[in-house]
């Protein structure tokens, strides 16, 4: 495996941090943080490029909160600059990973994301009889510092590169609590190893899909079965035989243990195609795709804030509308008609009247 070297100039260039810049700010540029960093843009930049060169900088405190989408997930902001950082350094490293990865990883990859997975699980859905649905039981919180910074080593060789690369990894906030054992573990070493990246970072999006790189050739290559998607951490085998597929598990099983992972224990099954393949939020037919009942209470549930926060005033109608089109856009990728027509038809958004006093 090639390895690549003197990659910092280039992260900490200036042009590079101004691109960053830009990049971090897009969709967020009205916040007051962002503001306050591109009022005094070059100053910022200046600092921050001293920093880096200095090995001085330091990433800031977290900003966590938690999310139920579906089920409840702690989301960590980091602060504004660390996130240009964050950019100017997956803009130099990201190409040079992205080259050995396999074409069918889809989660945070430029031309990927979620309906292409759909469309090729439907692809391979249409020429398989049967498919093994595997989710990684709390993926980010039980990524293992030690092994995700030994398998960046495989492909960068720049010392200082590593050097910031560990600051992030190593400044995590803490996550969720996962103790587990594995093979020649002792008594203290799931209190021992720094475990955990936060969701919602660039960087850490991109460290995931690095950290499961391997076990994506491992299927592929050593497994023999080239029918298979990865989101993140939820994936899919599709093969003619049911056996084939329930034969694979105890083998994946072994190689996730090297990772320091498990397997959901409850939601990894074989199952026919005939039925629909639970992913992504979407059963997998064959011929169509069907929201799950989940999604589907989702998007009810949003609509219904929408409604509400406009009708307070608290949600303007241009934000209203984004948010709304990219649900539509979103659901236009099933069979969803109906369920569209019944909700928006029925869903007013119109501001509540202030009455004055003297009315």
């Amino acid at each position: 495996m090639k390895r690549y070297g003197n990659l910092y100039p280039a992260i900490i260039d200036f042009e590079n941090l101004l691109e960053a810049a830009y990049r971090a700010r897009r969709g967020k540029r009205y916040r007051p943080d962002v503001a306050r960093f591109h009022f005094n843009q070059e100053d910022e930049l200046l600092r921050l490029r001293e920093e880096l060169a200095a090995k001085t900088y330091q990433p800031g405190t977290y900003r966590a909160f938690y999310i139920n989408d579906p089920k409840r997930r702690l989301i960590s902001a980091a602060p504004y600059r660390d996130r240009v950082v964050h950019h100017a350094l997956c803009r130099v490293i990201e190409p040079l990973f992205e080259r050995g990865f396999i074409f069918d990883c889809y989660a945070n990859r430029v031309g990927k994301g979620t309906h292409a997975a759909l469309d090729r699980a439907t692809f391979y859905a249409r020429r398989y009889k049967y498919a093994l649905k595997c989710d990684i039981e709390k993926y980010f919180p039980s990524i293992d510092h030690a092994i995700l910074l030994e398998r960046i080593a495989c492909k960068i060789k720049c010392r200082d590169t590593l050097w910031l690369i560990e600051r992030i990894v190593t400044n995590s906030n803490p996550q969720e609590e996962v103790v587990r054992y594995f093979p020649g573990d002792n008594l203290f070493t799931p209190i021992e190893r720094r475990r955990g990246i936060p969701i919602g970072n660039l960087t850490s999006q991109f460290f995931a899909n690095v950290y499961l790189d391997g076990l994506d050739h491992f299927i592929q290559e050593r497994l023999g079965q080239p029918a298979y998607v990865r989101f993140a951490d939820d994936f899919v085998i599709f093969a003619e035989r049911r056996e084939t597929l329930s034969g694979l598990l105890p083998r994946l099983r072994d190689y996730l243990d090297g990772l320091r992972l498990r397997l959901h224990p409850t939601k990894c099954h074989v199952l026919p195609v005939r039925d629909g393949v639970p992913f992504l939020g979407w059963q997998v037919f064959r011929d169509h795709r069907r929201l799950r009942r989940r999604t589907g209470v989702r998007f009810q549930r949003k609509l219904r804030e929408l409604t509400r926060g406009h009708a307070a005033g608290r949600i303007p109608l241009d934000r209203v509308r984004a948010s709304v089109m990219s649900w539509i856009g979103h659901l236009k990728h099933g069979d969803t008609h109906g369920l569209r027509t019944k909700l928006l038809g029925a869903a007013v958004f119109r501001p509540r009247r202030v009455h004055s006093q003297g009315a």
